[in-house]
């Protein structure tokens, strides 16, 4: 396992993290044009990382045929996903960043090369089972605790809900739920939901806001029974 991450470099890495991703979001084999969009880059560069990943037996890639992790890979990435969530909540909870603020410098820690300062980390911070938005954190065997969650557009008038974690960790979307005051942990209350375009009015902190299906389907939740 070591030996492996040693041989990759930060770019082959970011690609594993990005299909392990995908590949929970699809559950499925997934297409390069998905992977170009995750990544941010051209349908090109894609197939050109995929064949020297393929090559390291980190994933099963046939042309046109879709893209999935192979055991190795999937070790690999869980490794990495561990790191940055890890680094995540040390930064917010000792370094006292905003959970909007982590996620890009996250990005550059998680690739350090030393297994024994994860572990040390781990320790120190009492084992953390989430991170700051709500995701599992795998342990170091690289398993990692399931939940039962659902997303927000899934509920109906007069559902309620306790929000457990967010889709999109981007800073705008962070941004916009802190200037609404949405947390985790916060209970929702769905008052309506508008057939036309599945907006809904919920309440939250003891206010009212309407919603967009947009964000409601980038909210985790557990329903309240």
């Amino acid at each position: 396992m070591t030996k492996i991450n040693c041989m990759l470099s930060q770019s082959e890495e970011n690609y594993l993290k990005a299909i392990y991703s995908l590949e929970h979001e699809e559950g499925k084999k997934i297409s390069t044009s998905l992977i170009a969009t995750k990544i941010q880059t051209k349908a090109s560069s894609v197939s050109d990382m995929l064949k020297k990943l393929a090559d390291k037996k980190l994933i099963n890639y046939e042309k046109y045929k879709g893209v999935s992790l192979t055991i190795s890979g999937k070790k690999t990435a869980i490794k990495i996903v561990r790191n940055h969530r890890i680094w995540e909540y040390f930064l917010v909870n000792k370094l006292k960043y905003t959970w909007n603020e982590v996620h890009e410098i996250a990005e550059q820690l998680e690739h350090i090369k030393a297994d024994s300062l994860i572990d040390r980390l781990d320790a120190y911070l009492n084992f953390p089972t989430h991170d700051p938005h709500g995701d599992p954190i795998p342990d170091k065997d690289g398993h990692i605790h399931k939940e039962q969650s659902l997303f927000l557009s899934a509920l109906n008038a007069g559902d309620k809900a306790i929000l457990i974690r967010v889709k999109d960790s981007s800073n705008s979307f962070l941004a916009y739920l802190d200037r609404n005051e949405i947390a985790l942990n916060s209970e929702i209350l769905v008052k309506a939901k508008e057939q036309f375009d599945n907006s809904m009015l919920i309440e939250i902190n003891n206010k009212q806001l309407t919603i967009s299906n947009q964000i409601t389907n980038n909210l985790f939740v557990q329903k309240v029974t």
